[in-house]
């Protein structure tokens, strides 16, 4: 099979402004842009530099990391679903993120633990073990989580059987 190469892009943009950078006392937000359109404003977690230097209502990379880890298996979740003929209503992750220090003794993103909550309808309803291999399956196609160091976890919420 010939390998396939896919290009993604997303711009950042940062200005200044009137901020004393050299004193380390200017803003960290930032915008991110996407193909199609989308922006998106950006800026460091206020865990890692204080507020007002950070926005702590923007986005900032450690939330996306986890964001971008969720939402790769959640797709490959509900196209494996599909295929099975299982009908997907509603899927709900509450993702978490944990920044510690590594084996290397570098602060990284070390752990990310989804938890996906699904909701099913009609007459074919999978098994536990049914929702377990398609979580699994989905973890080991995820693009996201093939391209990590970081542990990724995933601990369904599981309707009875």
């Amino acid at each position: 099979m010939a390998s396939q190469t896919t290009e993604y892009s997303a711009e950042v943009l940062w200005q200044r402004g009137s901020d004393d950078f050299l004193s380390n006392r200017y803003s960290r937000r930032h915008l991110l842009r996407f193909d199609g359109g989308l922006e998106v404003p950006g800026s460091s977690s206020p865990h890692v530099v204080p507020v007002p230097m950070s926005d702590a209502s923007a986005l900032d990379p450690e939330e996306a990391f986890v964001a971008s880890l969720s939402s790769c298996h959640m797709l490959w979740f509900l196209s494996l679903a599909g295929k099975h003929k299982f009908c997907v209503d509603r899927y709900f992750d509450a993702a978490i993120g944990v920044m510690a220090t590594n084996a290397e003794g570098k602060m990284a993103m070390t752990v990310v633990t989804l938890r996906p909550d699904v909701t099913f309808s009609g007459e074919r309803q999978p098994t536990r073990d049914e929702q377990g291999r398609l979580h699994h399956a989905a973890h080991e196609a995820c693009f996201i989580a093939n391209s990590v160091k970081t542990d990724v976890r995933c601990e369904p919420l599981y309707l009875p059987d």
